[in-house]
């Protein structure tokens, strides 16, 4: 079984993220390289600023909220962060939802789901690319960049894709499958020697 999280990055009102990843997870479904699918939305999870009292590495959390969230990336295999562009960055609540854990997310490959005005959130995905390495992720070179995002939003709430991006997100997804199968013996454990 391979596990696919496609997480929402923005936790704002009004945000397009969510019908961004709703399509991005519907594309993903009918892609059928992955077993099992899951939305994860930042804004419900709701993680309040880094507040554990030890090394995120060290894996020892005393927060309840901190232990759920580390349960839910650790059972993915490979992850989509779908992400908009703030002033040339991401977002707070993204690198928030990252610095929580460690272990939980190495070895494992990223698509970035960029979005934004001219740039496409591109600026945004390329910064990202140096904290998720630095996790031991591996982030694929195919993207999904969505530029004036709002002129593919239908009734506000649903994205109608043109044919350039349903292509990028279908690279994207073939290059996750491809590099999760790689990763993968380096995600299990190795039996001790002594």
């Amino acid at each position: 079984m391979t596990h696919l999280k496609i997480i929402v990055a923005s936790t704002r009102p009004g945000r397009v993220g969510l019908p961004v990843a709703r399509w991005v997870e519907s594309e993903a479904r009918a892609h059928n390289g992955f077993d099992d699918i899951e939305l994860v939305d930042l804004a419900e999870l709701d993680l309040p600023f880094m507040n554990e009292p030890h090394h995120p590495r060290l894996g020892q959390y005393v927060h309840q909220h901190t232990r759920d969230w580390s349960k839910k990336v650790a059972e993915a295999d490979a992850f989509v962060f779908v992400m908009p562009e703030y002033n040339y960055g991401y977002n707070a609540e993204l690198k928030n939802a990252l610095d929580y854990l460690y272990n939980e997310w190495q070895y494992k490959p990223v698509g970035l789901a960029s979005y934004g005005g001219v740039s496409a959130g591109t600026r945004a995905a390329q910064m990202i690319k140096q904290v998720v390495t630095a996790l031991k992720m591996v982030p694929v070179n195919e993207a999904i960049s969505i530029p004036f995002v709002h002129t593919f939003l239908d009734d506000g709430k649903t994205i109608v894709p043109n044919d350039v991006m349903r292509e990028a997100a279908t690279l994207m997804l073939d290059e996750l499958t491809r590099v999760e199968a790689v990763l993968r013996p380096l995600r299990t454990p190795r039996p001790e020697t002594h």
